[in-house]
């Protein structure tokens, strides 16, 4: 259930830190009680679409040798074998390993934008949801994307929503291990779980208004599809 009244966050100037106004979260998005079990099943969903599965063990019919009866049934004092492609010998078969398979989960739409919405929610309430104004980077610098994450209290594992035409700001940040980066139609329940902190600019906040590009609507197919889910 969502609340009645939109969210408002303070917006931060990524260079100083400073309130430089206010920002509406949509409550809709960013005001639920997160469903917890849908949660899981999505990101489940992620994690399976992300695996290969091509895993793949020999049964006592494809490992090699052993065509023969080892010694004959009696008289030799020891257990009688009739291959030694059989599991419990060195370099037999493996009973019941694993053999390439499909991992993937189709997951109803519906299930999708609700375990977003519910991830959001989440951050939201614990004030991990930060907005700053813009990044606008003369030129590509790490040093100066980590020195802005500090400044407006980015700690730990963070999601950095941003433009995709800011390409100073991606190049910026693309070599901090510990910070991803993210389109607006690219957000996904996975990737909000597993940040601490998930930094957003003014122009990328998530919204339910129709038309809007950021809108669930618009990424509900994103977080299980079997491309790329990030690590």
């Amino acid at each position: 259930m969502a609340n009645s009244q939109n969210l408002e966050v303070t917006v931060l100037d990524s260079r100083t830190g400073d309130s430089v106004g206010k920002a509406v979260l949509d409550a809709e998005l960013f005001g639920i009680t997160p469903n917890v079990s849908v949660m899981h099943q999505v990101v489940t969903a992620q994690l399976g679409a992300k695996r290969q599965g091509s895993h793949n063990t020999k049964t006592r019919s494809e490992v090699r040798g052993g065509s023969s009866k080892p010694w004959r049934q009696k008289g030799t004092g020891r257990a009688r074998h009739g291959s030694i492609r059989s599991p419990q010998w060195r370099g037999g078969g493996v009973a019941h390993g694993p053999k390439p398979r499909d991992y993937s989960q189709r997951t109803p739409k519906k299930m999708v934008r609700l375990a977003l919405r519910s991830a959001l929610s989440d951050r939201a309430a614990s004030g991990d949801v930060i907005v700053v104004n813009d990044w606008n980077f003369e030129q590509p610098k790490t040093s100066e994307a980590l020195q802005r994450l500090a400044t407006i209290g980015a700690d730990g594992r963070v999601l950095v929503v941003l433009p995709k035409d800011e390409t100073n700001a991606w190049r910026s940040f693309a070599n901090l291990q510990r910070v991803h980066t993210l389109a607006p139609d690219q957000i996904n329940c996975y990737d909000i779980m597993v940040s601490d902190v998930a930094v957003f600019t003014e122009d990328c906040l998530p919204s339910s208004a129709a038309g809007n590009s950021s809108s669930t609507e618009s990424i509900a197919d994103s977080s299980t599809d079997k491309a790329e889910v990030p690590a």
